[in-house]
């Protein structure tokens, strides 16, 4: 049976707490540093906190340190991940291959999506130097991801399901730091693909003026985790460390409830990888959760309607259509209920995103703080703030309860009370706890008392219905503080386990047999900085394996601006514009190559690889 496991985002020690009440089998958290959302770091302290309150569910706490890390830090990444480990982090997130030659606890490694893993020979190579997990590019169609689990099929593969999308394969992203001096690699990506663009083609002719030309929209594949089970996806991760509470509670609920559904439907073929039942609040929906409206990218290959030209802004849920205007109102035609709050916007003609706040709502009358100017009749409106579900949403909206076995039995020296943590029908962490002590016979069978007792589970990750007992218990008169001193300490045993650490550092595991027929090995000649080598135990790696000449990271020596490509996409301009001739588009009568330009005439050549079905982006 496989275990399928939802991996949701933590900003914080409150986001993740909310990730594990809703529903997750996972969480991901950045450290204090070396993550790749600099903005999302935390404290050990807290990462600890995390863990000890994760594990009691069975949900695992993963750590992301997977920037590229320079000479000077060499030292203080190995002593945070030892910290780590010591707090009961259950594996690191890694994008620098130095990580691999240093001496680090016994820990497992995932190789970050920021690795750029698009094959199986990529996979592969990833796994024969111990990795234990890949995170898969986000591009990856529902087939490539088969054919990768079908080449190496005891591989773990997590995927993106939900979440913003990046333009560019993570990991060859040097946009930012081009620009702004900000690297995507350190974790302080400044969204170059969230800007406006002029398309001009080589002659000078404006062919897009003041578009979103690389801003993505967003993804969901709720409608796909049956497939991309089947197709051998391991964990199911959701985007948004850098996303409020609201978001998580929300989407780990409705990717929560949809696994639920496919193990219901399979139960002889897949079960979660956690403990536990979630009884919610609420109902989710993933249309009230800020979003650029969704996509699900190349699940099914390339298609139109990936980008969002008009904004990279959340415009929320369709509520409507503007109806007629009144002074300092306007009327909606519309099913929805409107609050007081209420956030809307609607694309004017001008093709920009214009958003408003409503001060007052009479049914579907809405008086807005001040009319905004371009709203006209017909014009479709969306909600992109619903103060009624962010209400709810900031109250208490889940409960998660592992269920509990109990029996208890006499034995010559008193009772003992067996408790297992009920999974799948089966039971599991089974221990015995004992109470010695003379009992005497009682008038009356106690079976009542003893189940109301030791079924007081409130407050604790706990629940059980009945306590399993002999008849020969029944008929013993134990008194209530004994048996609740028996059921306090069967809690805490299991709340909190004996933990085994060590100062041994970590042993390469048994590699995943390399398969020849998978060979791969990073070549980067013309772009050595692709390597995103930014210290001397990287360039050792790659020394190891037979490279020669491997260049200085982006951010450490900067190339020479004709010589640099700043971007991999499989986002194609030319495709979203109808004139891709390989896919049946228009033959264009511009005339390559083109360029985009930015706002203050910063121009970008964009280069069409065909043959790879590749849009990459050059500097000027």
């Amino acid at each position: 049976m496989r275990q399928l496991e939802l991996l949701a985002p933590a900003k914080n020690l409150e986001c993740g707490m909310a990730a594990v009440d809703h529903g997750a089998d996972a969480v991901y958290i950045g450290a204090s540093r070396f993550g790749a959302r600099a903005a999302a770091g935390n404290s050990v302290s807290d990462i600890q906190e995390l863990c000890t309150y994760a594990h009691r569910y069975g949900v695992k706490v993963f750590v992301t340190v997977n920037t590229i890390v320079y000479e000077d830090e060499l030292e203080d990444t190995q002593r945070l991940i030892w910290n780590l480990y010591r707090a009961g982090a259950d594996a690191i997130l890694v994008q620098d291959m130095a990580l691999l030659k240093m001496q680090l606890p016994p820990i497992a490694l995932h190789a970050s999506t920021q690795t750029d893993n698009r094959s199986p020979e990529k996979v592969n190579w990833l796994l024969s130097h111990g990795f234990e997990r890949v995170v898969l590019a986000r591009e990856l169609s529902i087939d490539e991801i088969k054919r990768i689990h079908q080449q190496l099929p005891h591989a773990e593969l997590e995927v993106f399901v939900h979440g913003a999308l990046c333009v560019s394969y993570s990991g060859v992203c040097y946009v930012s730091q081009h620009c702004f001096s900000r690297s995507a690699n350190r974790g302080a990506c400044a969204q170059f693909c969230r800007m406006k663009f002029d398309l001009i083609d080589a002659s000078g002719e404006v062919i897009e003026r003041q578009r979103y030309l690389l801003s993505m929209k967003d993804l969901s594949q709720i409608n796909h985790l049956e497939e991309l089970a089947e197709a051998g996806a391991t964990s199911f991760k959701i985007e948004g460390r850098l996303k409020d509470v609201a978001y998580v509670k929300n989407v780990v609920a409705a990717y929560s409830q949809k696994l639920n559904q496919l193990v219901r439907k399979y139960p002889q073929r897949y079960c979660r990888a956690s403990l536990g039942e979630v009884e919610y609040a609420f109902e989710p929906s993933l249309n009230k959760t800020f979003n650029r409206g969704y996509t699900d990218y190349f699940a099914k290959g390339r298609q139109q309607g990936i980008a969002s030209f008009d904004t990279p802004k959340a415009m929320g849920e369709y509520v409507g259509k503007v109806k007629e205007l009144r002074g300092n109102s306007f009327n909606v035609a519309s099913t929805a209920s409107f609050a007081n709050g209420d956030g809307l916007c609607f694309i004017n003609a001008d093709r920009e995103l214009v958003g408003f706040r409503v001060n007052r709502a009479e049914g579907n009358r809405l008086f807005p703080l001040k009319m905004p100017e371009g709203l006209k009749p017909g014009m479709s409106l969306y909600r992109n703030n619903d103060e009624a579900f962010g209400k709810l949403l900031a109250k208490q909206t889940a409960v998660r309860k592992v269920p509990l076995f109990m029996k208890l039995t006499s034995t010559k020296e008193g009772v003992q009370l067996e408790t297992a943590i009920v999974q799948g029908g089966e039971y599991i962490n089974s221990s015995v706890h004992h109470l010695q002590c003379q009992l005497q016979q009682a008038q009356k069978s106690q079976r009542d008392n003893i189940n109301r007792q030791l079924t007081k589970l409130g407050g604790t990750p706990y629940c059980c219905d009945e306590v399993q007992m002999d008849a020969d218990v029944e008929g013993l008169f134990i008194p209530s503080s004994m048996l609740a001193d028996l059921r306090r300490r069967a809690v805490d045993a299991m709340m909190n386990p004996p933990v085994n650490l060590t100062d041994q550092p970590r042993t390469l595991p048994t590699p995943y047999p390399k398969q020849q027929t998978l060979a791969w090995t990073p070549q980067y000649k013309r772009h050595s900085y692709l390597y995103n080598a930014s210290n001397h135990l990287s360039k050792a790696f790659y020394e190891n394996e037979g490279l020669v000449d491997i260049g200085d990271a982006f951010e450490v020596k900067k190339p020479q601006p004709d010589e640099a490509l700043l971007m991999q996409c499989r986002h194609c301009i030319r495709f979203s514009l109808g004139h891709c001739v390989k896919h049946g588009g228009t033959k264009p009568t511009w005339k390559e190559p083109l360029y985009l330009q930015l706002g203050d005439n910063r121009r970008f050549r964009l280069h069409f690889n065909c043959a790879e079905c590749q849009m990459d982006l050059y500097a000027e």
